[in-house]
């Protein structure tokens, strides 16, 4: 089994450095079998969310698998049209008893605003922050090992920090070639917030990329391994998603190469088609 590093958060929890994504992966069997093939291929950290409608599914295979609770590092996220104190009290609640689990290792609030919400997201900073405040209330009873958020920018993160003093642990965004993020990866080292990576694959775009593929020959891996490995060279931690076993498997073989500094800019440069 490959042995996956692990990143230390700013409250000295370590976080597997690559997890497993199940955006889009239906509840049911399919949530069953893939969780369970990553779970066997050595994945420890498995991130799903409320809005995924597969925590139960998810739940299970972690279940089924007869791993250790706390050899499993699990992620969720409280949906983004559901906001407030009690709200969040009580979905963090509803996750916990869909997953089968009696706390989670990370739970993020899932956006600053509701999907398709026409609104500046600024407009729901006070739901937000009273949110926030209940994960803070989580987080000190024991009921989660760290909080953070979700598709934050800076100015969505910052009135959080100002109301509580309390900084997220993680900020989970949309992050693979072509779309760098930087400001938001700026303002979060300078909070010592670890960013997740999730769509690492651009959703599926990154393979339409001749320029990927010629550079990932180079170190005998594919376009998915050189971009996740891009990934944590610049200390990010990507979010893999497949339903197939193998390139589940392949997914994790990324830890036994190093990208050169050269081809680190030429990726970071790279615009990825749409």
């Amino acid at each position: 089994m490959i042995n996956i590093k692990q990143y230390e958060l700013s409250n000295k929890v370590l976080i597997p450095s690559v997890g497993f994504g199940t955006w889009q992966i239906p509840n049911g069997e399919i949530a069953y079998e893939s969780t369970k093939s990553a779970l066997e291929a050595g994945y420890r950290h498995i991130d799903t969310a409320a809005a995924y409608g597969n925590e139960e599914s998810v739940g299970k295979a972690i279940k089924d698998s007869l791993l250790k609770r706390e050899d499993i590092f699990i992620t969720s996220k409280l949906k983004a049209e559901l906001k407030g104190y009690q709200v969040a009290l009580d979905e963090f609640q509803r996750t916990i008893d869909n997953l089968g689990v009696d706390y989670l290792d990370l739970y993020l609030i899932h956006a600053p605003k509701p999907w398709g919400s026409n609104l500046d997201p600024l407009e729901f900073s006070v739901l937000n922050i009273e949110s926030w405040k209940a994960f803070v209330k989580l987080y000190n009873d024991g009921l989660i090992r760290a909080i953070g958020v979700s598709n934050f920018k800076p100015e969505h993160i910052q009135p959080l920090i100002d109301a509580t003093g309390f900084v997220p642990h993680v900020n989970q965004i949309y992050l693979c070639p072509g779309a760098l993020q930087l400001e938001t990866v700026d303002f979060a080292k300078k909070h010592n917030i670890l960013i997740e990576a999730y769509s690492p694959f651009a959703t599926g775009r990154l393979f339409k990329s001749d320029k990927i593929h010629e550079i990932a020959k180079k170190y005998n891996k594919d376009a998915g391994q050189l971009a996740l490995r891009w990934s944590l060279q610049h200390g990010h931690l990507p979010l893999p998603k497949s339903i197939t076993s193998a390139r589940i498997a392949s997914n994790l073989d990324i830890f036994d190469f190093e990208i050169s500094a050269s081809d680190m800019l030429e990726i970071d440069s790279i615009q990825i088609p749409r």
